[in-house]
This record gives structure tokens, C-alpha cells and sequence, in this order.
């Protein structure tokens, strides 16, 4: 069997989270050819983008899948049909509308452009992965403060937030959210009011973009409001071994 492994992000105007993806995708690649039998050690893994991208994510899906199994790609003359997949792996943090409704349409597009010839197999996403939470506590760990906000960006999807609200209550965190309620200043304004000193926020979100740098122009205009408090903002997770071995273990369930 020849699979070939599509990283799928929300996609930004902004140029860091694609370099970033691009690392990611590279990780990836060294994680999958570690833990594969060296006699089956070739791995395509791509990027892909559901908005900010001229092409659908269907057609971005298409043209992968014609580079990893058309000729000069993975597929060996002996395969047989079903025997090449590609695993799409949603590199999302909520099950929002994203997760649940739109990937999942896009990709039945394009397995129906596909035919029999290609599986196309939408792996569960980034967020629902347990071990997401050591790589957070990490950033939590580093920095010295009394109060945590995770801040997420939010969805409008019902229930969706309950994973971040789980997150936080295992790392001793309360939430904000960026598009939803509470907000930043809210929690901010309840903490302060609580006699909090010192607020870390740790930003919820993959990589550093448009949104991470709202959100430190907004910590700046937080600390001319309450000027008696010291505010600290982690990093977004970023692209890094640690959570390549997460996509890793994604794609291999």
C-alpha cells in the first residue's frame, strides 16, 4: 500500500503560517520516515489551504493526489485499486464548521473526482489529539505568573468550544475567545477584579499570523488600562518536532 499524507490549515493572507506549514510538512515527513519499515520509506506529505487559496481544497486535493500517485508519483505498476490513500489530516484546534462540515464535503468532491483508483481518508483533527495539552503545559511551565487565560479563536458551531474549556480547566486556565464571548477584556477585567497581579495569556492557536499579532497589539492597549498589572503572552504552538510527532500519531490510528 502507497499513502501520501495532505496537512489541511485554514490558510491566511499573511505569509508566516505558510512558511510554517511548510516546516511542519517537512517534520512530518522525517516523523513518517522514522517509524516506517525503511524498505517502504517514501512519504509525500503536502499542504494544503481551505480558504485564502485560489484553488478550492477539493482541487488542491486532486492535484496532490495526481503528484503523489500519478506517473512518477507513489503508485507502483503492481498495486492494485484501494491500495493507495491519502490521509487528509485537518491541522484545526475546535471541531468547528470547518472540521465537521466543510473539510469533510470538500474531500467527498474530490474522492468523487478521484474514482475507486485513490482511498481519500480524512484523519481525526489536531485538537482532538491528547497529548496536545503537554505541549501547552510546557509553555505554561515557562513562564512564572498567578493567573492563565487560553485564548482560542472561537466558532459558531454549538459545543465546539468544549474541548478549549477542557484544555484550560487541565492547565489551570480560564478561556477567552477571539470571534466569541467571553472576550479577552472580560476575563482580563474578572481577574483584575479577583486581585490578579500577574496574567500570562497563552494564544490557542498554531502559528503566528494576523490574529497572534491582534492579539499582542490588544495585550498593549490592556496594559494602559490596568497599568498596576503585568501581563506576559506566550507563543503559539509553531511548527516543531514535538508536534509533528502528534500529526504522526494522527495519521498512524
Amino acid at each position: 500500500m502507497s499513502s501520501a499524507y495532505l496537512l489541511v490549515s485554514h490558510g491566511s493572507r499573511d505569509r508566516r503560517p505558510e512558511i510554517a506549514m511548510q516546516q511542519l510538512a517537512k517534520l512530518v515527513h522525517n516523523k513518517l520516515s522514522e517509524n516506517h519499515n525503511p524498505s517502504n520509506s517514501e512519504h509525500l506529505v503536502g499542504i494544503a489551504a481551505l480558504e485564502m487559496n485560489p484553488q478550492p481544497l477539493h482541487e488542491q486535493i486532486q492535484q496532490f493526489a495526481n503528484s503523489a500517485f500519478g506517473d512518477g508519483g507513489l503508485r507502483l505498476p503492481t498495486l492494485s485499486q484501494n491500495e493507495n490513500r491519502l490521509k487528509i489530516v485537518p491541522l484545526f484546534l475546535l471541531p468547528g464548521v470547518h472540521v465537521m462540515t466543510d473539510i469533510p464535503a470538500e474531500v467527498a468532491l474530490a474522492q468523487q473526482a478521484a474514482g475507486q483508483d485513490i482511498i481519500i481518508e480524512v484523519q481525526p483533527y489536531l485538537g482532538s489529539h491528547p497529548n496536545l495539552e503537554k505541549l501547552l503545559a510546557k509553555q505554561t511551565a515557562a513562564i512564572k505568573t498567578e493567573a492563565w487565560i487560553l485564548l482560542a479563536h472561537g466558532s459558531r458551531r454549538p459545543g465546539s468550544q468544549e474541548t478549549v474549556e477542557a484544555m484550560a480547566a487541565s492547565l489551570g486556565a480560564v478561556t477567552a475567545y477571539w470571534a466569541n464571548p467571553p472576550s479577552l477584556e472580560s476575563r482580563v477585567k474578572e481577574l483584575v477584579d479577583a486581585g490578579y497581579k500577574e496574567i500570562a495569556i497563552l494564544p490557542y492557536f498554531l502559528f503566528a499570523g494576523g490574529i497572534t499579532d491582534a492579539i499582542a497589539a490588544s495585550i498593549e492597549e490592556l496594559k494602559l488600562q490596568f497599568s498596576a498589572v503585568n501581563f506576559q503572552l506566550a507563543q503559539p504552538l509553531g511548527a516543531s518536532a514535538e508536534l509533528a510527532e502528534l500529526i504522526w500519531n494522527l495519521t498512524d490510528r
